[in-house]
């Protein structure tokens, strides 16, 4: 069932789990100009702009995206798109999805200032 509460997974979660070599996504949904201010690199980061996603739906998914099972945690710049977007993305069933509250700018402050602010 669906419901409007938003499952969030911390900053600090997300660097354990960077650690801890999980198998996830971790999808970017901020304008590519944005990419340019700010960013984590890491193989399990997909950039899907919040945009385009809009624009043409679940089919610019990666196909393991597409999976209803996938892991995936929704990171923009301060959590408010991923909120929506994970919110979205649970409404058209996905089980595994987790918006990063507090976003890349959280994650820059606690975690890894490297990855740049803006």
């Amino acid at each position: 069932m669906f419901t409007n509460s938003v499952r969030e997974i911390s900053v600090e979660e997300l660097a354990t789990k960077f650690q801890s070599g999980d198998h996830f996504i971790l999808l970017d949904i901020r304008e590519i100009w944005e990419l340019d201010l700010a960013k984590i690199i890491d193989y399990r980061l997909e950039v899907l702009p919040m945009s385009r996603l809009a624009d043409e739906g679940i089919k610019v998914l990666s196909e393991s995206a597409k999976s209803h099972q996938a892991k995936i945690f929704v990171l923009c710049h301060h959590g408010v798109r991923s909120a929506d977007v994970t919110k979205w993305l649970a409404s058209q069933g996905w089980k595994n999805i987790f918006s990063v509250a507090g976003g890349i700018d959280e994650y820059a402050r606690k975690i890894d200032s490297s990855v740049g602010f803006y």
